[in-house]
C-alpha cells in the first residue's frame, strides 16, 4: 500500500471516529430533539439556555484543540493546514447565514444533528434531510453556473 493510499485511508478512519463522537455528543447534549433548539430561539417565552453551554463547550474544545495542532509544522494525514484566508463580508455569506438560520429555527434542525436523527427515520426528519440535500445540489448548480 502506497503512503498516498495509507493516508487516505487514515483520514477516512479519522472522519469516521469524529463523526461517531460527534453525533453520539449531538445525541447526549439533546440537540437531535428540535424541540430543544426551538427552545433555546424562544427568547420571550420559555427560554432554554441549554444549548449556549453546548455551544460554548463546543468553541471551548475547539479552540483549545486549534491552538494545539497548527503548533505543529503540518496535519497528520496532509502536507499542509487548510486553514480559510478569507475575511471579508459578503452578500452570499450574509443570505447563506440567514437562510441557514431561518431554516434552523423552523425545521429545529441544522445538519448535523438532522444526519444524526436519520437513525430513527422519522418522517420530518428525513423530509428535512432530503431538502437539505436538494437545496444543496440546487446551490452546487447556481455555483457552477456563475
Amino acid at each position: 500500500m502506497s503512503d498516498a493510499e495509507r493516508n487516505h485511508r487514515g483520514q477516512l478512519a479519522v472522519s469516521l471516529a469524529s463523526g461517531a463522537v460527534f453525533g453520539v455528543g449531538l445525541a447526549v447534549s439533546g440537540m437531535t430533539r428540535p424541540e430543544k433548539v426551538r427552545g433555546f430561539l424562544d427568547f420571550l417565552g420559555r427560554w432554554d439556555p441549554s444549548l449556549a453551554f453546548v455551544m460554548g463547550g463546543a468553541v471551548l474544545v475547539h479552540t483549545v484543540a486549534f491552538w494545539r495542532i497548527t503548533k505543529r509544522r503540518s496535519p497528520v494525514f496532509a502536507s499542509r493546514f487548510g486553514i480559510p484566508t478569507r475575511r471579508d463580508i459578503d452578500a452570499r455569506l450574509v443570505v447563506g447565514a440567514a437562510l441557514f438560520g431561518i431554516g434552523w429555527g423552523l425545521g429545529g434542525f441544522c445538519p448535523g444533528p438532522g444526519v444524526t436523527s436519520l437513525v430513527g427515520g422519522a418522517p420530518p426528519v428525513v423530509a428535512f434531510v432530503l431538502a437539505m440535500v436538494a437545496s444543496l445540489a440546487v446551490t452546487a448548480r447556481i455555483e457552477s453556473a456563475r
